[in-house]
C-alpha cells in the first residue's frame, strides 16, 4: 500500500523535524562554551554607560561593537524600555551554630510570609549539618563586649535543597535593649546592618562602593542579586532617552534561587524552575499595551524583564495586565516570545537558565556567534561586564 501524497504534506511533522530544521537543542552541554578567566569582570566600570555593547541584529545576523552610552542611537521614539526595580538586599548573612560554634554562611532568597514573620528561604553552607530545629547566632562583637543579636532557627528543608529559616532577635539582645530601656529594631533592620552585599561566587575582590551593585532605579528591596543588565544606565542616559521619545516603565522581580543554580540535568525539560515573586502594575500594564498599539518596541532591560511580561502574557492569553504573584517560567529554544521586541543583556554563564532565555530569543547560532565574537574582542563578562542588545 502507498502512502497517500496529500497526507504526508498534511501531517504535522515530529519534534526531531522540528528540532533540526530550527537548529533547537535541549541538551544543556550544547550551550557550553570556554571563558578565559582573566575576562570575568571583577569590579565596575567607570561611568556606568562607558562598558562596551555588542549590537546584534536578529534580521540579518550583523554584529556591531560600540558603546552603552550609544543605545540611543538604537530606540527611537515611541520605543519603552521595561527594567526590574528590585534592589538588592544584604543577603549574606555570617554566623556560627548554636551548639557547636560552627561557622555558617546563609544566603536569603526569598522572604516567605506563608510560614510565618520574618521567614525566609536561603541557602546555608554547610548545609549537611543543619537540620530542621537548629540554631544560627549572627551579630556578634566580642571585641566591643556585644552577644549575638539574631537568630535564625531551620524549620525545614526545601524541595530545591536549601532551608527555610525563622529570625528573631536573641534574648541576650533583647535583654540590654529592655536595660536601656530602648526600643528594639525590627528583624529587617538587624539583617540590613549585620548582612553583607551577596557578590556572586566569581567575584573575588571586594566592592568598595555596595550602591555599584544597584541599578540606579532600585526602589523595592528584596533580591539576591541584582538585575545586572541595568547596571549599565546612568540617570543622565535615561534622561537622554526620555528627552528622544523612549518611555521607561518598571516591574519587579525579586531575584532568587535559580540565578546561582546551574542546569545540573542534561536534557533543559527536566530542569524544574524556581518560582520568583514578580509585580507590574496598571499603569506598566497599560504603557506595554499603548506602545505595541501604537507600533513601538517593547524592549526589556535584562532577562528577569522578559520573564515578568512574558509570564503575565502567558497567563492572560497574550495580553498584559497589572499582576502580583509568581512565576516559574523557563524559556527556552523553541519559545514564541508574546511581548518583547528587543532585549538588553549581559554576557550569561555557560550551561544557564539564561542563556537558554537569550538562545530562545536570538537563536541558538546566532548567539553562538556574538558570543565568540565577543571572546575575540575581549570583552568583560558576567555581572559587572559588558552588555548585549538584541534588536
Amino acid at each position: 500500500m502507498q502512502d497517500d501524497p496529500s497526507a504526508f504534506e498534511n501531517r504535522q511533522p515530529a519534534e526531531e523535524e522540528v528540532r533540526e530544521r530550527d537548529g533547537l537543542s535541549y541538551r544543556i552541554s550544547d550551550y557550553d562554551y570556554e571563558l578565559p578567566p582573566e575576562l570575568i569582570a571583577q569590579r565596575p566600570i567607570e561611568p556606568r554607560d562607558a562598558s562596551r555593547l555588542l549590537v546584534v541584529h536578529r534580521a540579518t545576523g550583523t554584529l556591531e561593537h560600540r558603546h552603552f552610552r550609544d543605545i540611543g542611537d538604537y530606540l527611537r521614539a515611541g520605543d519603552l524600555l521595561i527594567a526590574n526595580q528590585s534592589r538588592v538586599i544584604p543577603a549574606r548573612l555570617l554566623g556560627r551554630r548554636e551548639k557547636t560554634g560552627g561557622a555558617v554562611e546563609v544566603l536569603l532568597l526569598a522572604q516567605r510570609a506563608d510560614l510565618g514573620a520574618d521567614t525566609w528561604e536561603a541557602l546555608v553552607r554547610p548545609g549537611r549539618r543543619l537540620r530542621e530545629g537548629a540554631r544560627i547566632l549572627f551579630g556578634e562583637d566580642r571585641m566591643a563586649g556585644l552577644p549575638p543579636r539574631l537568630q535564625g532557627e531551620v524549620l525545614g528543608r526545601t524541595e530545591a535543597g536549601g532551608r527555610f529559616i525563622r529570625f528573631e532577635l536573641t534574648p541576650e539582645f533583647l535583654a540590654l535593649h529592655a536595660q536601656a530601656q530602648s526600643e528594639p529594631p525590627a528583624v529587617a533592620r538587624l539583617i540590613e546592618e549585620i548582612g553583607r552585599m551577596p557578590l556572586p561566587p566569581y567575584i573575588h575582590e571586594p566592592l568598595t562602593n555596595p550602591e555599584r551593585y544597584q541599578t540606579v532605579y532600585a526602589r523595592i528591596a528584596g533580591s539576591a542579586a541584582a538585575p545586572t543588565a541595568g547596571l549599565h544606565f546612568t540617570p543622565e542616559l535615561l534622561e537622554r532617552l526620555r528627552t528622544q521619545g523612549v518611555r521607561v516603565g518598571f516591574v519587579t522581580l525579586h531575584v532568587g534561587l535559580d540565578t546561582f543554580r546551574p542546569v545540573d540535568v542534561e536534557d533543559v525539560r527536566d530542569h524544574k524552575m524556581h518560582s520568583e515573586e514578580i509585580d507590574i502594575d496598571e499603569a506598566t500594564a497599560e504603557l506595554v499595551n499603548e506602545t505595541r498599539r501604537t507600533g513601538g518596541r517593547v524592549v526589556a532591560v535584562g532577562t528577569t524583564s522578559v520573564r515578568v511580561l512574558e509570564s503575565v502574557a502567558s497567563l492572560f492569553g497574550g495580553q498584559v495586565r497589572a499582576y502580583h504573584g509568581h512565576t516559574s517560567l523557563f524559556i527556552t529554544p523553541g519559545y514564541r516570545f508574546k511581548v518583547v521586541d528587543a532585549l538588553i543583556t549581559n554576557f550569561h554563564l555557560p550551561r544557564s537558565t539564561l542563556i537558554l532565555l537569550v538562545s530562545a530569543f536570538a537563536g541558538k547560532a546566532l548567539i553562538e556567534k556574538a558570543y565568540q565574537e565577543a571572546i575575540r574582542e575581549r570583552y568583560r563578562f558576567y555581572s559587572f561586564g559588558d552588555a548585549m542588545l538584541l534588536i
